[in-house]
């Protein structure tokens, strides 16, 4: 099977059903991704497809097609994952860490979609990706820091 990862091009021999994030971690070993439930409900495994934040984590690679798949390893090469990183370096809004490349590519996905959101749009955005640290209000700080970038 074909895949655009990050803007380049692999050839993967897994099967269909295999989950897209075993296929970025274990087969391309593209470990920025993680594993948090496996059930798609902490946000953990959040890549984007064709620019839209999907769990890799419950969807079968079979079903990419010819999507471009985005990682946090590449999602810094665009413009609004560049500006959600620098606005998460810029107000030092990680803790322990483990969440923030789900976190980091749901947020540049809105930003990508909606360049200024208000509250309850990033509330929508960022429902479902879990922080156990609990850093909500540096998060939500730094989405309003990158859109006014």
């Amino acid at each position: 099977m074909d895949l655009m990862v990050n803007g380049s091009p692999y050839s993967v021999d897994v099967a269909d059903e295999m989950p897209l994030l075993w296929v970025v971690r274990d087969v391309l070993g593209l470990t920025g991704t993680k594993f948090g439930c496996g059930i798609a409900q902490c946000g953990a495994c959040t890549v984007h497809l064709d620019g839209a934040a999907v769990r890799s984590c419950q969807l079968p690679v079979g079903a990419v097609g010819g999507r471009a798949i985005t990682t946090i390893e590449g999602v810094g090469k665009t413009p609004a994952g560049a500006k959600i990183q620098k606005a998460w370096l810029d107000l030092e809004v990680i803790q322990c860490g483990y969440c923030q490349p789900g976190q980091i590519m749901s947020a540049s996905a809105l930003l990508a979609a909606n360049p200024q959101p208000d509250d309850a749009a990033i509330d929508a955005a960022m429902a479902g990706n879990l922080c156990r640290c609990g850093t909500y209000v540096r998060i939500r700080e730094g989405i309003k820091h990158a859109a006014q970038s």
